[in-house]
């Protein structure tokens, strides 16, 4: 009988599964980490504990070997392979072309990603591209699933053949603050509608927000989705990477710090403590039924199945103990719900929010009050000045005038940079081409350190949007919108034309 794939394994049995990854590398074959990572993809291979290997697309912003020339003799050997593909490095095109290259050569379990922002290296920094967050990527996967159609040579519509894609996602709720927590969880909500069909979280040491996580799926109706929770063995050096906030998104509190740099004192450096630790997120994980777990920071089988014979050792219940030790959260840190404290993990049956620490300076009230105002006067399709201008634009040549009057205004108010495809409406007013390194649409990445962007240690455009939207309770709608695809055809042309005559993204369906 032939094996279940992942996608059967997800949906059709209620086994808890485990998926190990692997970490490219820099450089050929031939060099010496990457003989290294291939033997330990060899171990992975042809274990049955395993179900599935999932390999990284240049991870920390490093430019790295494909994730095929690792994962192709995996996937031949037929074990399952889940290929991460972020949108740093390729525009839409390339995107396109390196999934049609992906579904030709077999692999079928794709992570959608936004993608950390570039290092510096040779020459300096590359220049990013994110013409695609994880959303539009998402989107785009899932419109090759249905079979893409195209226009032709001859300016004929036609249909592709439809691709087999098992769309996954990354989400985080291990943030502080309630305008970093929640926006996370409303672009989740928007991640599986356009696409993921299960969902891995971001690395965390903190059982209540991996409840909390889980349960927020199960308040939304969404429990159907399969959700994999990320177990990563810590050691002393990366606990210091990872607490110094370089790597986007992960976060090791001060706690725990000090107890890895506890361990580190012990004969073997703490691996054993952290090897056990990883058992027991495991062991968590399984408890709080999600189905299955990502296993990252190992980089032999051993070490693997170390890890998984210590879950094994303990009782069904053995989770709940486990749940009052993985608590390293920080002072003061926002919860979606509040504690429960005889079992040390979330009510969700009481939603937490803290409207007092929100609030709105009263200069960027006016700024966001006024924006807000001159948008539903002028630019909402069916209003009177809305279609005037319409017909005039239609009509007459767009002035030269009026036209150095929106590049003025729109300069000084949001920093414009004159992209002709605006996205204002849609982020409260707050301009992602200047004020966001990602330019991203459609809500905020993952990389944000404490309010703060991780490459212009500036407040999140997205956070500042949520606290608009949240003065007017009107929070839940930041990302009522269908998915933003830029177009850079209208680059340099105006904006409000491009609005008047339907030519710019809000057009779409």
């Amino acid at each position: 009988m032939q094996s279940l794939n992942l996608k059967e394994k997800l949906n059709q049995t209620t086994d808890f599964l485990i998926g190990v990854e692997l970490v490219s590398t820099r450089g050929t074959m031939s060099e010496k980490r990457a003989i290294q990572a291939k033997e330990f993809s060899k171990e992975l291979t042809y274990q049955p504990q395993i179900d599935w290997v999932s390999i990284t697309d240049n991870a920390g912003g490093n430019p790295m070997l494909s994730p095929e020339a690792l994962g192709t003799p995996i996937l031949y050997a037929g074990q399952d392979v889940m290929i991460h593909l972020s949108c740093k490095d390729l525009n839409r095109h390339g995107l396109e072309s390196r999934a049609w290259s992906l579904a030709s050569h077999g692999f079928q379990n794709i992570l959608a990603l936004s993608g950390d922002y570039p290092i510096q290296d040779i020459g300096g920094m590359p220049k990013p591209v994110f013409d695609l967050d994880s959303i539009g990527l998402l989107a785009m996967l899932e419109r090759m699933n249905q079979g893409l159609e195209i226009q032709s040579h001859n300016f004929k519509r036609r249909q592709l053949l439809p691709t087999t894609f098992y769309l996954g996602a990354v989400t985080t709720n291990f943030k502080y603050d309630e305008q970093s927590v929640a926006p996370q969880y409303l672009k989740l909500q928007q991640k599986i509608k356009y696409g993921a069909q299960f969902i891995i979280n971001q690395i965390g040491y903190d059982a209540r927000k991996m409840h909390e996580q889980i349960a927020y799926l199960h308040q939304k109706n969404l429990q159907h989705i399969p959700l994999l929770g990320n177990v990563f063995a810590l050691n002393p050096n990366v606990a210091r990477l990872f607490h110094s906030q370089r790597i986007p998104g992960v976060v090791v509190s001060n706690d725990l710090l000090d107890l890895c740099k506890k361990q580190a004192q012990s004969p073997d450096k703490g691996k054993q403590f952290f090897l056990e630790l990883a058992a027991k997120q495991l062991s968590i994980y399984k408890g709080l039924e999600y189905r299955g777990a990502y296993l990252g920071g190992v980089h032999t089988y051993k070490d693997v199945e170390t890890i998984l014979k210590t879950a094994k050792t303990y009782s069904s219940t053995d989770w709940k103990t486990f749940v009052h030790e993985l608590n390293f959260s920080r002072k003061g840190e926002f919860y979606s719900y509040a504690k429960n404290h005889n079992t040390g993990l979330s009510n969700p049956s009481t939603p937490n929010s803290i409207p007092a620490s929100i609030h709105l300076p009263l200069k960027q009230k006016f700024l966001y009050k006024f924006s807000k105002a001159a948008h539903q006067w002028a630019f909402v399709k069916g209003t009177k000045l809305a279609r005037l201008a319409q017909w005039w634009c239609k009509r007459y040549r767009f002035s030269r005038g009026l036209r150095l009057a929106e590049r003025m205004s729109k300069s000084l108010l949001f920093q414009c940079k004159d992209c002709g495809d605006c996205s204002l409406s849609e982020i409260a007013y707050l301009c992602p081409e200047s004020q966001c390194a990602k330019n991203q649409r459609n809500g905020p990445c993952g990389g944000s350190r404490d309010l703060l962007c991780e490459v212009t240690q500036t407040e999140c455009i997205w956070s500042r949007a949520y606290v608009r939207l949240k003065s007017e309770n009107r929070e839940n709608n930041l990302l009522n919108h269908v998915p933003v695809l830029q177009n850079q055809a209208l680059r340099g042309t105006s904006s409000w034309v491009n609005i008047w005559l339907e030519k710019d993204h809000t057009s779409q369906k």
